[in-house]
């Protein structure tokens, strides 16, 4: 069931991704201040944006799995996390490669954009442990369940820290007003944040099928066993 439209969502992936890279490297403009390096922002940026929402989104099948007991939601709600806590890994070592290029440091515990993520990251690390720490499936999914739950109630903290902040490192690309990108650098921008979010989606759906097989094979095995 989860393998549903994969194909398609795959190529969709594929095809937004490249025409993304096609823009980061020959159409949007050079940095005036930060030159050629800022363009690891619009990788950068687009995963922090994905993985927050990944978060979130395994906040609510959590609360799916909650009100109507079924497992495959937990399974949604896992992956998800799992999901964004490597996106999230990116994020930080892409932030710190950018950091080194523009400051000369590695990383500025000054900065609310990065401390702010790098909190939301490290709760989520709590995660696995949690999880895996429950022998019993019913309640490792429930616990689980209500981990994701609180922990993606924090993640619009972040989102506020950011838009709340006085030093801005990045552009701000989604305001009302239209942002303070020039025109090419915000469609690059948004192409590259529609890939990366298809990525996901797409990687999602991948595991979810992959876990989905494992565990159709597992309950033929054991019924081979109890056959025999």
């Amino acid at each position: 069931m989860y393998s549903k439209g994969l194909v398609p969502l795959a190529v969709a992936s594929v095809a937004t991704v490249t025409t993304a890279l096609a823009l980061v490297f020959f159409y949007a403009p050079n940095d005036a201040d930060q030159g050629f390096v800022q363009k690891i922002f619009y990788i950068h940026v687009p995963m922090a944006i994905v993985a927050l929402c990944g978060f979130v989104a395994g906040g609510v099948f959590a609360i799916r799995h909650l009100r109507s007991g079924d497992r495959s939601w937990d399974m949604r709600s896992y992956v998800a996390i799992h999901m964004s806590i490597i996106l999230g890994l990116a994020v930080l070592i892409t932030g710190a490669i950018w950091a080194k290029a523009s400051w000369g440091h590695w990383w500025l515990w000054d900065e609310p954009v990065l401390v702010s993520f790098l909190v939301v990251f490290l709760l989520y690390c709590v995660y696995y442990p949690l999880r895996f720490s429950i022998e019993d499936p019913d309640r490792q999914a429930r616990y689980s369940s209500v981990f994701a739950i609180t922990a993606g109630a924090f993640v619009p903290l972040n989102f506020i820290a950011v838009r709340l902040a006085e030093q801005i490192t990045h552009p701000r690309v989604l305001s009302q007003t239209g942002g303070s990108m020039p025109g090419e650098m915000r469609l690059t921008f948004l192409v590259s944040l529609l890939g990366m979010a298809l990525l996901f989606v797409t990687l999602w759906k991948l595991e979810l099928t992959a876990k989905h097989a494992s565990m159709q094979l597992k309950r033929l095995r054991n019924r081979a066993r109890v056959a025999a």
